[in-house]
């Protein structure tokens, strides 16, 4: 029966529903006791519409401690794990087909439900109910759960089971050597490897890779976009601060985040990832308390800009349609990151800031653009938390300086990158 119902449940999960009340009915006893009947039956079904059938037992939803209790061992932290991703995604990460997802799915979900003991656990990116990702978690480790838990958004009991548009998480820690066979030899696995596939809402993480938490947050916020922007929010690759009882949107390179311990002391998270819809805005990992949190929409957007030679003046205020000029470009010091944005994504960055432009005309949000440098160096934290909290007061006074050669030279290496890039689909608004 349960090689029956679990070829069923891969190929049509609405095929093996009575497959699975019958079975479900015979093996009840062996379920952990979950909350009440209701849950252990509508979880199984749900982990078998998934291709996952519970052999023994399944573990929902545990609190740190029953984890602890469950054997669960902090596991030491990687980074640098491979991430291959399925669908059109910008960032140069690693092509998959589909061929080769669905066949490490297959091994994947084979293995899950060959093991006594399942662990599942739900939470959510975004801290916004009507504007978030619900995710579910299907483990063969204790520990994987934990490290996982540590990143979602933490959601009450039986919320993803009213969700039409879930991801899933499928964690296989014991079958790493086995990849080899759905990703060919040439994949560095000898930490574990983590698949995505956008259109499946899914990712896959063998061996250790649930311990690289960086890898994690960039794949998860790939696969969240497409959900968080279809209920009506902006994803975008930034950063809220809290300052003076308001909030600013900031857009910056990573490297100026890390150097200024006066911006991470008012970050409300330290990870990259903020959403903003008509009336609020929210992070999509886990603030520095850990509860999920609404804030209002940004009254102030600065973008910071890295240039050495000081064509960039200090601080200027800018229109919507430079705001999203200076985002789309992300220059920082003769090279351009578009979108500020490093991980994979699956938005076109031209469109996505086009939709910044949107929000910014439509709400008319005060925009500033900071330069880090000057005289070729990095200024001071305090200096930068200064220009940004008198940005945030609207009080900055407007520096921008004459054209001369240099500026006219920056302008050019701008047109030049954005001109090549993205064409003539550049709306008119978008200037320097």
């Amino acid at each position: 029966m349960l090689g029956l119902l679990r070829r069923r449940a891969a190929s049509s999960p609405a095929a093996s529903l009575q497959l699975f009340q019958c079975w479900y009915h015979r093996s009840s006893e062996r379920l952990l006791p979950c909350r009440d009947q209701e849950v252990s039956y509508g979880l199984n079904w749900a982990i078998a519409a998934r291709g996952v059938v519970v052999k023994d037992k399944v573990f929902y939803n545990l609190e740190s401690s029953e984890l602890q209790k469950s054997g669960t061992t902090y596991a030491e932290r990687l980074s640098g794990t491979p991430l291959h991703v399925k669908g059109n995604v910008i960032g140069g990460f690693p092509d998959i087909s589909g061929a080769q997802f669905a066949k490490l799915l297959k091994q994947v979900t084979f293995h899950l439900s060959s093991i006594s003991s399942l662990y599942v656990q739900d939470g959510a990116i975004g801290s916004s109910a009507e504007c978030d990702a619900k995710v579910r978690v299907i483990s063969d480790n204790p520990s994987a759960i934990m490290s996982l838990s540590n990143i979602l958004q933490k959601i009450p009991d039986r919320a993803i089971s009213h969700d039409t548009c879930p991801l899933t998480i499928y964690v296989a820690t014991s079958i790493s050597t086995n990849v080899r066979n759905a990703l060919g030899s040439g994949t560095q696995y000898a930490n574990g490897v983590a698949v995505a596939d956008i259109e499946r809402s899914s990712l896959i993480l063998c061996g250790k890779a649930f311990a690289d938490s960086t890898m994690l947050k960039h794949a998860l916020t790939a696969l969240a976009a497409p959900i968080l922007s279809a209920r009506g929010g902006l994803p975008v690759p930034g950063w809220l601060l809290s300052c003076a009882g308001s909030i600013v949107l900031l857009f910056a390179p990573v490297e100026v985040i890390k150097s200024c311990s006066e911006i991470q002391d008012v970050l409300v998270s330290t990870d990259s990832g903020v959403v903003i819809s008509s009336k609020q805005s929210s992070v999509l990992f886990p603030t520095k308390s850990r509860a999920p949190q609404l804030f209002t929409k940004p009254a102030t957007v600065v973008v910071v800009s890295s240039d050495s030679t000081d064509a960039l003046p200090l601080v200027s205020k800018l229109t919507p349609g430079q705001a999203a000029y200076h985002f789309l470009a992300g220059y920082e010091d003769g090279k351009f990151v578009p979108a500020y944005n490093r991980a994979p994504s699956p938005f076109d960055q031209l469109a996505l800031a086009n939709s910044l432009f949107l929000h910014l005309k439509n709400d008319k949000t005060p925009t500033y653009l900071i330069n880090a440098k000057s005289s070729g160096k990095q200024i001071d934290g305090k200096d930068l938390m200064r220009l940004i909290e008198l940005a945030q007061s609207n009080g900055m006074p407007d520096s921008s300086k004459p054209e001369d050669t240099r500026v006219a030279e920056l302008k050019g290496k701008y047109r030049g990158f954005i001109s090549g890039k993205f064409g003539k689909f550049l709306p008119e608004e978008f200037s320097f």
